[in-house]
């Protein structure tokens, strides 16, 4: 459910805003565009927003700016202190991840991420778009941006590229985490009764825009 990635998360969250700026030469090309993804997809949720693996709460603050209604769900304690600390008491952010988390108190019309759904194997990332078909009505909202890839092979090449150039970090990240591809996030959310749109932002990362039927 992405609580193996845990410990990094907390060795992380001292810098991650550093990484994203594009400080982080190995991560520079994952974070490129970063403001723009986040804006887009701040622009497409709807006014009740879920949104899972908080972080420092950047995607939050954009959320907020736009006056939308935001819940948040981070499982790591470091993560969530850093978010509160940048955003105050502006939003609720609680304990839980992907799969396992408290249901917020109103009705919501969209859920968000950014950056973490990879954390989940593809078996947990249909068992959580089941999940939340089940909270969304018909014109709802999932709009996730994250790591994916066209196919199998774009995924691999990735992969030896990093290495061919002595990014040896993300080369282990791309390996040992659950990025996946287009073609299986597609089947997961049409399985689920979703209608799923996707944009490259960069050579990463996509936002996919799925829309309950």
């Amino acid at each position: 459910m992405g609580r193996e990635f845990l410990d990094l998360f907390e060795e992380w969250a001292d810098s991650y805003d550093q990484s994203v700026e594009g400080y982080d030469e190995e991560y520079r090309e994952v974070f490129a565009n970063y403001e723009d993804i986040l804006n887009t997809v701040a622009s497409k949720a709807g006014s009740v927003v879920l949104e899972f693996g908080v972080g420092t709460g950047n995607l939050t603050k954009k959320l907020l700016e736009q006056g939308k209604t935001v819940y948040g769900i981070e499982p790591s304690e470091p993560m969530r202190k850093k978010a509160r600390e940048k955003l105050g008491d502006n939003v609720s952010i609680v304990d839980g991840d992907f799969l396992q988390f408290p249901l917020p108190p109103q009705p919501i019309n969209t859920i968000v991420s950014t950056y973490a759904f990879h954390h989940l194997t593809d078996e947990e990332k249909g068992k959580a778009i089941a999940k939340y078909g089940n909270l969304l009505k018909k014109g709802d909202k999932i709009v996730f941006a994250d790591t994916a890839f066209r196919d199998r092979q774009a995924f691999q090449r990735a992969v030896e590229e990093a290495r061919e150039r002595g990014f040896h970090h993300l080369a282990d990240d791309l390996e040992r985490e659950y990025y996946t591809t287009l073609d299986v996030l597609t089947k997961l959310f049409e399985k689920n009764g979703f209608t799923i749109a996707f944009t490259q932002k960069n050579a990463f990362v996509w936002v996919m825009e799925a829309v309950k039927q």
